[in-house]
């Protein structure tokens, strides 16, 4: 249920924010994630994970200032949703270590996604005719291949990689996904990218190298 709503209101956040904004406030998972298996689970968060999330969320910081006003009301609204978005991804994630130590990490993917996809079949049941099926065959196809490529893949390696490395550090990692979103938006969705974007995205970039490397040393 945890994905299934990061999953819902991060697509209601991107009908008021561009992409780019949407992947900023959305990667502030990585710090929950943390903090959230500090506090629930004791575990203990190193100096060298600290110092990448000091980096990658400077980073972060302006690429927000950015968007912040070149938008009116909505941002507020899109950043609201986004957020909550966020909270609960980083809820999946913290449960997502211990289920997956405890059942596997392809079973414990299956079981989530069988779970997100029914909760959405059924949302969109309850509140839409049948008739609102009744759409272009291209969308169909397009849907297919994010729901391969864009979801299930992603969901299975993620899920590997927490069985391997913990859901904090595979979160942290994960922040290097701001940086590719907003390139892909201003190639494919023309969305602007400006001296401050690059400058934030490098920020990243170097809290998720300390971070893998981090992560390396452990598993050596």
């Amino acid at each position: 249920m945890g994905y299934y709503l990061s999953s819902y209101l991060d697509f209601l956040g991107l009908q008021y924010i561009s992409a780019g904004l949407e992947r900023v406030i959305l990667f502030l998972y990585p710090t929950m994630t943390v903090i959230l298996s500090a506090v629930f689970f004791r575990q203990s968060i190193s100096k060298k994970v600290i110092s990448a999330m000091v980096l990658s969320y400077a980073g972060i910081a302006l690429v927000f200032m950015h968007d912040i006003g070149s938008r009116g009301s909505d941002i507020i609204i899109g950043a609201t949703l986004v957020f909550a978005s966020t909270l609960s991804y980083s809820i999946y994630l913290v449960g997502a270590g211990h289920a997956i130590s405890r059942i596997g990490t392809l079973r414990f993917t299956a079981y989530a996604m069988l779970v997100a996809c029914f909760a959405s079949l059924l949302q969109f049941f309850l509140i839409h005719p049948i008739s609102y099926l009744d759409i272009p065959i291209r969308v169909y196809e397009l849907s297919f291949a994010m729901a391969i490529f864009s979801t299930v893949l992603p969901i299975f390696l993620l899920s590997f990689s927490i069985r391997r490395i913990g859901s904090g550090q595979a979160s942290l990692i994960g922040s290097i996904g701001p940086v590719s979103t907003i390139f892909l938006a201003y190639f494919f969705l023309k969305e602007s990218v400006s001296m401050i974007q690059i400058i934030g995205s490098s920020l990243v970039l170097v809290g998720v190298l300390i971070i893998s490397l981090n992560s390396k040393n452990k598993l050596n």
